[in-house]
C-alpha cells in the first residue's frame, strides 16, 4: 500500500557555542516578549473598544515597537522568531474561537517553553550543516539519524528544555516505510498496572516510571525548596536537577510508548480503543498520580499519527460502552463492577479477567462501528431508546474570559 507524503518533524540535540546560546537566549526573551504584548493589545483593544486586531495589525504594532528606545533591542534578533510569534498567536485564537482551547495566557519567564521558529528566509540548509541568522557557524547537531533523503527543513524549531538540553527540530516532507499488509485486528483496554491489555489475552505491564524515580525527584525538589528567591546560582542549579529528573522521566515514558504503539500498528490493520476523558478521571485523587504517568492521552495520540502514516484504521469506541461489564461469551450486562474485582464469572459460567473480557467487547463493538457506525451501547430499554455511534471528540468549554468575535 502506497502512502502519502505527510509533514514530519525530526527532533535533534545540539551543542551551541557560547555566542550562540547567548544569541538564543536573547531570541527566546524577545519572542515570549511580542507574544505578550500583542496579547495584551488584542485583549485591550477588545474589552475597551470592542475593536478587532488581527495578526496584521499586530504585525503592523512590532514595526513600531522596533522604531521605541525602550524595545531598540528587539531589532537585535532575527524578525523572523518575532513574526512567527504573532502567527502562533493567531493561530491560538482562531482555536479559541472554534471551542477547541482555552483564551491564550501570557508566556511566563519561569514556566513556558523557550523555544523560537525559523523558517526558510532565516536559516541555511547545506551539506547537513545548518546556520541561523544572525550566526556565523553552523549549529553542533548529533545526527542521531538522517533526514529523509532529497529533502530539506521547510521550518526549523530551536528549543530549550527544563533540563539545560538543547534541541532543534526540523519540518521536512516524508513518504513513511510501509509495513507488511496484515489482517488482524486488536482490541486495547488501557489501565494502570497493566498499560495496555489485548484482546489476544497478551498483557503489557506499565512500567511506572514517575514511580521508580520519585524518590530522586523528591530529593531534588527538597533541596529546591531550600534555597531562596533571590538564591541566584545556587537555585539555578537545584531548579536544573529538577529539570534534570523530570526530563528522564518523559523521555523513558515517550521512548516506551513509541515503541508499543509502533509494533501495535506494524501488527494489526485494524486497532479499536476506548474514548476516555483522562480530564474528569484525574479529578480521582487517589490514581490521579498514576493515570498521570501511565500518559494514556499521548498513547492515543501516537496511535492516531502512526495508523493515518501507515494506512491503518484506528476505531474509538464510546466512552460509555460497558466493556468490563458485558460477559463477551453470551452478552449479559453485569450490575456494579468496582475497580478491586479484577476476576468474575457469569452466569452462563464464562469466568473473565476483567481486562481481557474489555479488550474483547472493545474489539467487537469496534469492528461493529467500523462496518455500521452504530451498536457500540445496549439498546435502552424504553421504546425509541437511543444507540450510541462512534464518539466524537468534545471541545472544550469556552472560557470565561473576553473573547473577540471571529474573523
Amino acid at each position: 500500500m502506497a502512502t502519502t507524503r505527510v509533514k514530519r518533524a525530526f527532533k535533534y540535540r545540539f551543542y551551541p557555542t557560547d555566542a550562540q546560546a547567548a544569541e538564543l537566549s536573547r531570541t527566546f526573551g524577545c519572542v515570549r516578549k511580542v507574544y505578550n504584548m500583542a496579547l495584551a493589545a488584542r485583549s485591550e483593544a477588545w474589552t475597551l473598544r470592542r475593536e478587532r486586531v488581527d495578526y496584521n495589525a499586530t504585525s503592523a504594532m512590532l514595526t513600531g515597537w522596533k522604531r521605541t528606545e525602550e524595545l531598540a533591542y528587539l531589532c537585535e534578533v532575527s524578525s523572523v522568531p518575532l513574526q512567527q510569534a504573532l502567527r502562533h498567536l493567531q493561530g491560538a485564537f482562531t482555536n479559541f474561537w472554534q471551542k477547541r482551547a482555552k483564551y491564550p495566557t501570557f508566556k511566563s519567564r519561569k514556566k513556558s517553553r523557550r523555544s523560537a521558529e525559523y523558517t526558510s528566509s532565516a536559516f541555511r540548509f547545506r551539506d547537513g550543516r545548518l546556520t541561523l541568522a544572525k550566526m556565523d557557524r553552523p549549529l553542533d547537531i548529533v545526527w542521531s539519524r538522517p533526514l529523509p533523503e532529497g529533502t530539506s527543513p521547510s521550518t526549523v524549531t530551536v528549543s530549550q528544555d527544563a533540563a539545560g538540553r538543547w534541541f532543534v527540530s526540523m519540518l521536512c516532507d516524508d513518504r513513511p516505510a510501509v509495513p507488511g499488509a496484515v489482517n488482524d485486528a486488536v482490541g486495547v483496554d488501557v489501565g494502570v498496572t497493566s498499560l495496555v491489555t489485548l484482546s489476544t489475552g497478551e498483557k503489557i505491564t506499565n512500567p511506572r516510571h514517575e514511580r521508580k524515580d520519585r524518590e530522586r525527584l523528591a530529593k531534588a525538589q527538597r533541596a529546591l525548596s531550600r534555597k531562596a528567591e533571590g538564591d541566584g546560582s545556587n537555585r539555578a542549579k537545584a531548579r536544573l536537577k529538577v529539570g534534570r529528573a523530570h526530563a528522564r522521566i518523559a523521555d523513558r515514558r515517550r521512548d516506551f510508548l513509541h515503541k508499543l504503539t509502533t509494533r501495535l500498528v506494524r501488527e494489526n490493520q485494524t486497532i479499536v480503543i476506548e474514548d476516555l476523558t483522562v480530564r474528569n478521571m484525574l479529578k480521582n485523587r487517589r490514581l490521579s498520580r498514576a493515570i498521570s504517568d501511565a500518559s494514556w492521552t499521548e498513547l492515543r495520540s501516537m496511535l492516531e499519527y502512526k495508523a493515518d502514516w501507515y494506512g491503518r484504521e484506528l476505531v474509538v469506541v464510546d466512552r460509555w460502552f460497558p466493556s468490563s461489564k458485558l460477559c463477551s461469551a453470551c452478552g449479559t450486562l453485569q450490575g456494579r463492577m468496582p475497580l478491586n474485582v479484577r476476576e468474575w464469572t457469569c452466569a452462563c459460567g464464562t469466568t473473565h479477567d476483567r481486562d481481557v473480557n474489555a479488550a474483547i467487547n472493545i474489539l467487537a463493538a469496534g469492528l461493529a462501528v467500523a462496518a455500521c457506525g452504530d451498536g457500540v451501547r445496549p439498546q435502552r430499554s424504553t421504546p425509541g431508546g437511543q444507540s450510541s455511534m462512534k464518539q466524537e471528540v468534545v471541545p472544550p468549554p469556552r472560557s470565561r474570559a473576553a473573547a473577540q468575535p471571529r474573523g
